[in-house]
């Protein structure tokens, strides 16, 4: 009974230290990239990069970023693009997934064998491009949000999770004088809260890390994405040169960087604990039933 114990205290020791190891190499790196934001050039050049803990603690590079106010204006764009944008893909692809749920529609294998083929094939950039062009939202945030209304992939898990709920639900409700407006928004969409939480996170980021697409379509200043703007921000940084007395007072490029990866990194860190326990249920959504 005592050897049974002991190795059972062993078994616990490993597995805390394992977990301990898991943890400090998550976190470590976030550690890395806020230290070396708040870190003066002199003494990331004097230790050679690695710094955990800046003994003197500069906002340089976050002033460089913040200067003259754009960065504000850019937030604008991307969290009308994030809200408008996901609330919109959410609205498109459940309402594209519900009808394509049920067997009864017609044509629905056709329509299923066209959506899949957009998973595999495109048109490109260019063709993507002409066709933003020729109907007007050049220059617009909304070129940013309707090219991309429905992703293909979350189309069909959702459609996979609703075809998981019983179609008696729906019966039930059609006998008791429920419409299918009413039938989505009071029956299927709070029995799907974990698809929904999962795929609108997805979303969510993928328009919160996008740039390329801002990139291609968005010419004016006052209507770039704020990953569009640091990239503008790192390319015009000042580049390490001269003596120590020099580099103390210039911008450092790298910590301009990891102060970029702060301000993106930062607003989804926030908000993920928040959806957390909807996106541990949704993980599995769409898998087939045991």
């Amino acid at each position: 009974m005592e050897q049974v114990t002991i190795w059972s205290r062993l078994g616990k020791g490993l597995n805390y230290t394992l977990l301990s190891l898991l943890a400090a190499s998550c976190v470590i790196p976030f550690l890395y990239v806020i230290s070396v934001s708040l870190t003066p050039i002199a003494e990331v050049i004097k230790k050679d990069g690695l710094v955990l803990i800046p003994s003197t603690i500069t906002w340089t590079a976050y002033e460089e970023i913040m200067q003259g106010g754009r960065l504000f204006d850019a937030y604008q764009v991307t969290i009308f693009r994030v809200v408008v944008g996901t609330l919109l893909n959410m609205l498109f692809t459940v309402m594209m997934a519900l009808p394509l749920s049920r067997k009864a529609l017609p044509g629905r294998s056709g329509i299923l064998m066209f959506i899949v083929f957009t998973m595999l094939f495109n048109g490109g950039m260019i063709p993507s491009y002409l066709i933003v062009k020729e109907v007007g939202l050049l220059n617009s945030e909304w070129a940013l949000i309707i090219p991309g209304l429905v992703n293909a992939f979350y189309l069909m898990i959702v459609k996979s999770f609703f075809e998981q709920l019983p179609e008696a639900i729906d019966e039930a409700a059609r006998i008791d004088g429920a419409g299918e407006i009413s039938i989505l928004f009071r029956i299927i969409l709070p029995l799907s809260m974990p698809v929904i939480a999962t795929i609108g996170l997805f979303y969510a980021v993928w328009h919160w890390n996008s740039y390329f697409d801002a990139l291609l379509y968005i010419n004016s200043p006052e209507n770039q994405p704020v990953q569009l703007f640091l990239r503008q921000i790192l390319l015009a940084s000042v580049a390490i040169s001269g003596d120590a007395a020099e580099a103390a007072n210039a911008v450092n490029p790298v910590s301009v960087q990891m102060a970029s990866v702060v301000v993106t990194t930062l607003p989804i860190v926030a908000v993920y604990p928040f959806i957390q326990k909807h996106f541990t249920k949704g993980v599995l959504v769409g898998s087939v039933k045991g």
